[in-house]
């Protein structure tokens, strides 16, 4: 591929993730921050649901059904399980415009009272990752605050990178809200 393909490439990925952007942050009030600094990628996301917090620790913890509702996911399942302390294995693929990246991850998740879910990469395509979830009563719901560091594996670009992981973010957070609300008005996965 020439410079020229990879510079038109990278073009319409960046107007691409603008045009997303400006889609779902109009329609939505799921508030996604990505920033990139030293090799970190750190992600920060907000989203309120309108179902009760038990509801959404239900799904945020179903890790052996998650491929069924998280879009991205190819298998997600757990390995280990100790109370509290679980370790999980996923397995998806990326896909952002002409492009796909297949990703693996390995993470030790442990679960606090239905309130905090704390995650660290053990193995998997990130170098390291940890991430913190907390759930929160939000007036007639539930507010969901992620954040998360890690230090990817691939190079990500600067100028298209975060825009790209800020779309796939929303995206996955819109298809969580989606599943607690279903699940909410009664079709339960088994």
């Amino acid at each position: 591929m020439t410079k020229f393909h990879h510079w038109l490439l990278a073009g319409a990925l960046l107007f691409s993730s603008f045009r997303t952007m400006a889609m779902t942050a109009e329609d939505d009030d799921i508030a996604v921050d990505v920033r990139k600094s030293n090799g970190i990628v750190m992600v920060d996301v907000s989203m309120s649901v309108k179902a009760p917090q038990k509801d959404a620790w239900d799904v945020l913890t179903d890790y052996d059904h998650m491929a069924q509702f998280f879009p991205n996911l190819v298998s997600s399942k757990i390995v280990d399980r100790s109370g509290d302390r679980l370790r999980i294995e996923q397995k998806g693929n990326v896909a952002y415009g002409p492009l796909t990246f297949a990703f693996e991850s390995v993470r030790d998740i442990e679960l606090m009272q239905e309130k905090e879910i704390r995650s660290h990469a053990v193995a998997g395509t990130l170098k390291a990752g940890d991430a913190t979830t907390r759930l929160m009563a939000d007036g007639s719901g539930t507010r969901i605050l992620y954040h998360s560091e890690s230090v990817p594996a691939v190079w990500v670009p600067p100028a298209i990178g975060p825009q790209v992981i800020a779309s796939q973010t929303r995206a996955q957070f819109e298809s969580l809200r989606n599943e607690i609300l279903k699940r909410r008005k009664g079709d339960r996965r088994s």
